[in-house]
């Protein structure tokens, strides 16, 4: 048995159709693997988990009464945001910081770290999903929630947060238009960083199935503490509420990815019938 647990469900009602996903919600390691031989200090930035995001998700979750998945291990450890064959699951360097428990790494400890955390997580993501939509009756609407720094080597990012996508619009409009209609914050589109990743979370979970998703960072520096959490959930919780009310978040339709072809096409958990692939 795992003493040390890879994942936490925090509980919701499960028939109002909303997920809540917190990939790098923590910096917690296993003490058997020593910090991975860095200081603490290493373990305080965002190299290690998403600033923030735990109190947010925590925060959103009991506002919205909404189930939650959070990873509890550090994203130095491996990280649940990308697929099995992603060479970057493990990562030996991290925006200039050695990881010396990572390099050199045996192939078994490889596998030992994907099959004791990094799978663990991803069945409770999808294990969740899954009641969401047995409960509900129809589509979950899955909303995943990240940080990222207020600036990268050097220079500022502008943006108060970012929404972050593939080629399914469903629920991104909505929240771009949301997040921005008060005036008063700066909303990246898929900036800074780009939403399509083949094998990451909403890759596996919602792209490949049809489910209606969005990814939302956070700038780092607006929830790096209590006041600002609270504010953030404020602002969030009712946009959230909003769009899990739109029947049209809750309908499968799956959208070709620009990564490439899917492996193969899912099937609505709900229906025996396939799902037709359309166009985005």
């Amino acid at each position: 048995m795992n003493e040390f647990p890879p994942f936490e469900i925090v509980d919701g009602r499960y028939d109002n159709g909303l997920i809540l996903l917190a990939d790098h919600a923590t910096n917690h390691l296993p003490p058997r693997y020593d910090r991975l031989g860095l200081p603490d200090s290493a373990f305080e930035r965002h190299i290690a988990y998403d600033i923030g995001i735990e109190a947010l998700t925590r925060a959103l979750a009991a506002r919205l009464n909404a189930p939650a998945v959070m990873s509890r291990y550090s994203r130095l450890l491996i990280d649940p945001n990308r697929g099995e064959d992603d060479p970057t699951i493990i990562m030996r360097i991290s925006d200039g910081a050695i990881i010396p428990g990572n390099h050199p790494i045996a192939p078994d400890e490889w596998q030992h770290r994907i099959e004791t955390f990094h799978r663990p997580y991803h069945r409770a993501v999808e294990e969740t999903i899954e009641r969401v939509a047995l409960t509900s009756g129809k589509a979950p609407l899955v909303l995943s929630l990240h940080s990222y720094t207020p600036a990268w080597k050097g220079v500022a990012r502008p943006w108060h947060a970012a929404v972050l996508w593939d080629t399914d619009h469903r629920a991104v409009r909505p929240l771009i238009d949301l997040l921005s209609a008060p005036g008063d914050i700066l909303v990246g589109n898929n900036e800074p960083y780009d939403g399509a990743l083949k094998g990451d979370t909403m890759y596996r979970h919602c792209m490949t199935r049809g489910i209606p998703h969005a990814l939302l960072e956070v700038r780092q520096d607006l929830i790096g503490h209590e006041d600002g959490v609270l504010a953030w959930a404020d602002r969030l919780a009712p946009i959230f509420s909003r769009m899990n009310a739109d029947p049209a978040l809750h309908r499968y339709e799956v959208h070709a990815s620009r990564t490439g072809p899917y492996p193969a096409i899912s099937a609505d958990p709900l229906s025996e019938t396939p799902l037709e692939e359309c166009a985005s």
